[in-house]
């Protein structure tokens, strides 16, 4: 592996750990009722989104593994959410899926640009 493509993964890794303590804390946490403006199952599709697009696009091979990993990630942030004052939707987990999916195709595709010009 070169040092551009083992840096390129040590980049992704840290975008997407950071992105998952950042959406575990957000998802974990009491609403105020203010709330944020928007449509909640939009959030999550964004939120995953950018949690699946880094490794996807730095690792295309590993799609399918990426997608499932944060669609694990998103069910088990469903399950603890009754235990912390907030409640579990099934419908949160499938916008979750979708952002996922919608990312790695998305990386995948990219990835494919980027080695199709390189």
């Amino acid at each position: 592996m070169s040092k551009a493509t083992n840096s390129s993964l040590t980049s992704s890794l840290a975008v997407t750990l950071a992105l998952a303590l950042v959406i575990g804390f957000l998802t974990l946490t009491p609403i105020s009722d203010a709330g944020v403006p928007g449509s909640d199952k939009i959030h999550h599709f964004l939120a995953f989104f950018a949690l699946t697009l880094p490794l996807a696009f730095a690792r295309p091979r590993l799609a399918l593994w990426i997608v499932l990993a944060a669609m694990a990630y998103g069910g088990a942030i469903e399950l603890i959410q009754p235990f912390v004052g907030r409640s579990k939707d099934i419908f949160d987990f499938l916008a979750d899926g979708v952002g996922s999916i919608s990312a790695a195709a998305v990386g995948m595709g990219l990835a494919w640009l980027r080695y199709r010009v390189a």
